[in-house]
C-alpha cells in the first residue's frame, strides 16, 4: 500500500496477520445432496403398502463458531448424524404428504441448536411416467439458534 493509499484508509491494515485468515463467526452450509430412500408415501388408497422412491436434498445453514474446528467432529454439524435422522423418519411408517415428510426432517434437523435454517426439498421419483419429479421445498429457521450465545 502506498502512503497516499494508507493515508486515505488508514484503517485498512498494511498486511493481514495470519489469524485473520481464518474464518470467524459466521455461516458454513452443510450439504446432503440427492438421498434416495425408498418411502411410504401418498394419499391414494393404492399408495398404501407400497414403497416409493423418494430424493431428499438438504442445505443447512450453520453458525460457525469462532473457536476453530480443530479437525474435531465434536465442533461439527456431523452429516452422518443427519443422514441417520432422515434414515430413521422415512423408515418410520407411511406419511401422506411430502410436505409432512419435509417438515419432520426440517424440525429434526434444527434440533441442533447450531442450525439456524433447514431447507429440506422433498421429490417423489415415480409419481408420474413422463415427469422427472415431483415434490415440495421448504425453508424453516430455528428460533432458539439466534439466542445461544456465542463461544
Amino acid at each position: 500500500m502506498s502512503k497516499i493509499e494508507s493515508d486515505i484508509c488508514p484503517e485498512v491494515p498494511q498486511t493481514a496477520p495470519a489469524d485473520q485468515a481464518m474464518p470467524r463467526s459466521g455461516i458454513r452450509r452443510v450439504l446432503v445432496r440427492d438421498l434416495v430412500l425408498a418411502a411410504e408415501i401418498g394419499v391414494l388408497r393404492s399408495e398404501r403398502g407400497l414403497r416409493q422412491r423418494v430424493r431428499i436434498n438438504l442445505d443447512l445453514a450453520v453458525r460457525q463458531e469462532e473457536r476453530p474446528t480443530e479437525d474435531d467432529l465434536r465442533n461439527v454439524v456431523c452429516y452422518d448424524e443427519i443422514v441417520s435422522g432422515v434414515r430413521a423418519i422415512v423408515g418410520a411408517g407411511h406419511v401422506k404428504l411430502v410436505e409432512t415428510l419435509a417438515e419432520r426432517i426440517a424440525a429434526m434437523c434444527l434440533g441442533d441448536i447450531r442450525i439456524i435454517s433447514a431447507r429440506v426439498r422433498v421429490e417423489k421419483l415415480d409419481a408420474y411416467a413422463d415427469v422427472a419429479a415431483v415434490g415440495v421445498e421448504i425453508e424453516r429457521w430455528n428460533p432458539a439458534a439466534a439466542h445461544v450465545p456465542r463461544s
